[in-house]
């Protein structure tokens, strides 16, 4: 149990996690959702076609 305590061990485990968040932010920033564009390519044709909820909120 003294092993885990050792500084050395804790920043190693530390530097670790920190790197391998980094590594995975840099893997999935620049990823494309399928569920993401269908939303917006549905918010975009609703603007155009002018749904009635859309319309009832406008007029309160």
């Amino acid at each position: 149990m003294e092993f885990l305590t050792n500084p050395w061990v804790i920043i190693v485990v530390v530097l670790s996690v920190v790197i391998g968040n980094i590594a995975a932010l840099k893997y999935t920033a620049n990823m494309k959702f399928g569920q993401m564009d269908k939303k917006r390519k549905s918010d975009a044709q609703s603007e155009e076609e002018g749904k009635p909820e859309d319309s009832e909120h406008k007029t309160k």
